[in-house]
């Protein structure tokens, strides 16, 4: 049933709602038309009053257009908001995509001053990016603590492994937030940083005690919300020992009594995407909303049915379910939050030289290497992993990941995930060889914890792979983009006599340094055959 535009109660209820849509103009170029309402829906729940979107996909030059395409359907300013936890060119091409924060939380260990000063340049620069994106919202900083390296969904998307690190490089990049203009989102309370299964897709159970929680997952949140932080996007998980009925985005032990009373924080409460199967498996879309907004939550972020999700409230309000004090008192919050936005500058979403420097620099504080300085040219192959259906933003056609290999004499092959296996039965020698063909290979794993994919990447035998190539001195060089943990496990079992290298960021840019450093230089780059795709 859809919502009822003429109606003063469903409208200020839409007003807290956070809807998703892609960041391209036309529906044609949706890439999860699953989630991403048709143009059409858009404009008929903006125009009924729903008062945020969440955005994906597209370029930034796309996305300027777009975000004033959307706030042209609406007669009320918009939350606009995205996932940039790695600069806005991790969701949108042609803006700054930077390393991982988890990158700065390593960095910290050894040189804290230098690590605390480049993350509030990094929320700066995703800041002004945004801005000029139209963006107003962004989803970060990450305060989940990753001191699980099991964690599947978290991982590099922390600031730390441990609670002083990740709330010390949190605060910095949140307080670059504010000099920029728009609005920061700690995430995801109480902390979803030692989980082991991704509440994407189940509901990830923590069993520990507020005690525990106090010492090691409340740490961030709090230097976080000393810094200002706009908001709080709650976690999709259960902690027993807290509240042994609902998972936190929906209890009110967690939401009202944990971070309103002891946290004491009096800004914007969003929920984590209500389409994630930690809820939508075990309630529908309107008890999911109501639930959420009874335990505290002020924003309803990407409800699997919009107008369910406002008829639910709306109806639990008029009923007296839920007083209707919890309206204004989210509404007021959502209007101060707004009250802060600077508004978009009037230029094109190009990065600067200066961005363009931090890119750079945030890269080369980052990289590791082992062993002998540079992988030899050969005729072999060049056999990487990517963690996504290929081509993907990591690596298209042009990536240095596969242009400067094939210069030295390497064969590209691609795996990914729907691609040919190249697994055999084989405990001790799992690589079936036969499909990739002779000579020496150059390994390079693009792999990271990564959202849907569960146990899948850790499942695949690469430490058994890496042992049965140097069993055949085959072996030319070992890269890996994106999991150190992953990095830590392979190089501990090189031989010396092995080149390798590591990069927490997958981007081109990291590709590009790491592969200069390792691979023999060329004098001449030979000419492309190619024109066209």
């Amino acid at each position: 049933m859809s919502c009822r535009p003429s109606d003063p109660l469903q409208r200020q209820v839409a007003e807290l709602l956070v809807v998703r849509a892609s960041g391209h103009l036309d529906d044609q170029q949706r890439r999860y038309p699953q989630w991403e309402l048709s143009n059409r829906e858009l404009q008929r729940l903006l125009n009924s009053g729903v008062g945020g979107v969440i955005l994906l996909g597209g370029s930034a030059m796309e996305l300027q257009q777009r975000t004033r395409q959307l706030q042209g359907w609406s007669d009320q300013p918009l939350l606009l908001c995205a996932d940039v936890e790695e600069g806005v060119g991790q969701r949108f091409e042609g803006a700054s995509w930077l390393v991982p924060p988890l990158a700065l939380g390593r960095l910290h260990q050894n040189d804290p001053e230098q690590a605390i000063a480049l993350a509030e340049s990094y929320g700066h620069c995703t800041a002004d990016q945004a801005r000029l994106c139209g963006l107003n919202w962004v989803l970060g900083p990450v305060c989940d603590v990753n001191n699980n390296p099991a964690n599947p969904v978290i991982n590099v998307r922390a600031w730390g492994e441990d609670p002083t690190t990740a709330g010390a490089l949190a605060a910095a990049f949140q307080r670059g937030l504010s000099r920029g203009g728009v609005l920061g989102c700690a995430k995801h309370f109480p902390g979803h940083g030692d989980t082991s299964s991704d509440s994407h897709l189940d509901l990830p159970v923590l069993p520990h005690s507020r005690e525990r929680l106090e010492q090691l997952e409340f740490p961030p949140f709090r230097a976080a919300i000393a810094a200002g932080v706009d908001s709080v996007m709650t976690a999709h998980l259960l902690l027993p020992q807290l509240d042994p009925e609902q998972p936190a985005t929906l209890s009110s032990v967690v939401l009202t009594d944990l971070l309103r009373g002891t946290l004491g924080f009096n800004g914007l409460v969003v929920t984590d995407a209500l389409v994630m199967e930690a809820i939508t498996a075990r309630h529908g879309p309107a008890e999911a909303a109501v639930l959420a907004f009874e335990a505290g939550a002020d924003l309803i972020l990407m409800p699997a049915d919009a107008d369910a999700a406002i008829s639910g409230i709306s109806q639990a309000i008029a009923q007296g379910r839920i007083p209707i004090q919890r309206l204004h008192q989210a509404l007021k919050r959502r209007r101060e939050a707004l009250a802060k936005v600077q508004p978009p500058a009037p230029a094109l979403p190009i990065p600067t030289p200066e961005e363009r420097q931090l890119e750079q620099h945030l890269v080369a504080a980052s990289l590791e290497q082992s062993g002998p300085a540079t992988i030899p040219a050969a005729a072999g192959i060049n056999l990487i992993r990517v963690d996504a259906a290929w081509p993907c933003p990591a690596l298209n056609g042009s990536a240095p990941a596969l242009r400067l290999p094939e210069q030295q004499g390497y064969r590209s092959v691609v795996v990914h995930g729907l691609g040919v296996s190249p697994w055999q039965d084989d405990p001790d020698a799992p690589l079936a060889l036969e499909r990739l063909g002779d000579g020496p290979i150059v390994l390079q794993l693009f792999l990271r914890g990564n959202p849907f994919r569960g146990e899948r990447d850790r499942q695949e035998p690469w430490c058994a792979a890496v042992q049965q190539l140097q069993r055949l001195d085959r072996l030319a060089g070992l890269i890996v983009y994106g999991s150190p943990y992953l990095w830590e496990a392979l190089r501990s079992m090189l031989h010396p006599s092995i080149p390798a290298g590591f990069s927490p960021g997958q981007m081109p840019e990291a590709q590009r340094q790491l592969l200069s450093r390792l691979l023999q230089s060329q004098a001449k780059r030979p000419a492309s055959r190619d024109f066209t795709d």
